[in-house]
């Protein structure tokens, strides 16, 4: 496989994202900046210096999969109109990663004890006692690998122990710059794909570098159940290890006293917009989008 990053053209069903060559970020030296562009804060979190490699870097391993694309913030356009307007909150929350998607199109039927798969090249239903390989998937493996990975290519379903729970393999291989993660996800604020709800799990994939797959708890029996391309079946947020490390988490004070720094935050933010008969819906989101686009303009919003 190349290891650089190989742009793929988003098809018609979503916005089209800029990509950037890998290696290549935004530059926060204050002498490559316009004249008319504010400082950046020197509070600004370090993450947001430039970086030699991307944060994450996605291996296509099957070539017909769908290659992971930028969520967006309206959630497909699912999400209400006056959400998508108004509640940075929550489009900030659908933005926050990347879709992954099944390689193929499939379907599941499940009857409370084995669980059948089929594909429009296979439509017959096939028991997955064990594991299944993508079709024709092993041949392309052995060809491309090297001597010692021969006749390891990586299954695309496996049964689990657990009833009605399997594996399934997106056709990728995460790699991500040290000290950062993947949180995979069912895809936020996205109505759950019917009959199939999705376990979440950290994966380390700065020292991990083996199949990126999901794991699917099938709810529904005696029914089919599809997988489709066309919507996203996970979500992949990049997460500094740090973020969830104890140290991090063991973090947190509970207080049944606020100080006055609360009550004076309180009447800016609730009081005194609802006294205000002349207010304009989505203050927060006005806030939240300046510091997005200027973030030296921070410590003045509140």
């Amino acid at each position: 496989m190349p290891a650089e990053r190989t742009i793929f053209r988003p098809d018609s069903r979503f916005h089209p994202r800029d990509s950037q060559p890998e290696g290549e970020f935004p530059s926060h030296d204050p002498a490559t900046l316009p004249a008319s562009t504010p400082p950046i804060s020197p509070n600004w979190p370090a993450i947001a210096a430039p970086r030699p490699a991307p944060i994450a870097r996605f291996l296509r391993l099957i070539p017909t999969a769908r290659a992971p694309i930028r969520a967006d913030r309206t959630a497909v356009g699912m999400l209400p109109i006056r959400a998508a307007r108004y509640c940075d909150a929550i489009t900030s929350a659908c933005a926050y990663g990347w879709w992954g998607f099944a390689p193929m199109d499939l379907s599941f039927y499940w009857d409370g004890e084995t669980v059948f798969w089929s594909c429009a090249e296979f439509p017959d239903w096939m028991a997955l006692d064990d594991a299944a390989q993508f079709p024709h998937f092993s041949a392309q493996f052995d060809a491309m690998a090297p001597p010692e990975a021969v006749g390891c290519a990586p299954p695309f379903l496996t049964r689990l122990p657990e009833p009605g729970t399997i594996q399934l393999w997106t056709g990728l291989i995460a790699r991500t710059a040290p000290d950062w993660s993947l949180n995979i996800r069912a895809p936020v604020n996205l109505p759950p794909q019917p009959g199939i709800s999705l376990f979440e799990g950290m994966l380390e994939a700065d020292i991990w570098a083996g199949p990126l797959f999901a794991n699917l708890r099938l709810t529904r029996t005696h029914h089919p159940i599809r997988l489709t391309t066309d919507l996203p079946l996970i979500q992949l947020q990049p997460t500094p290890r740090h973020a969830y490390a104890d140290v991090t988490l063991d973090d947190l004070v509970v207080t049944d006293t606020p100080t006055a720094d609360d009550w004076d935050a309180y009447h800016r933010d609730i009081v005194a917009p609802n006294a205000d008969p002349s207010r304009h819906p989505g203050r927060y989101a006005v806030m939240a989008r300046k510091r997005r686009k200027c973030p030296a303009l921070a410590p003045n919003l509140g």
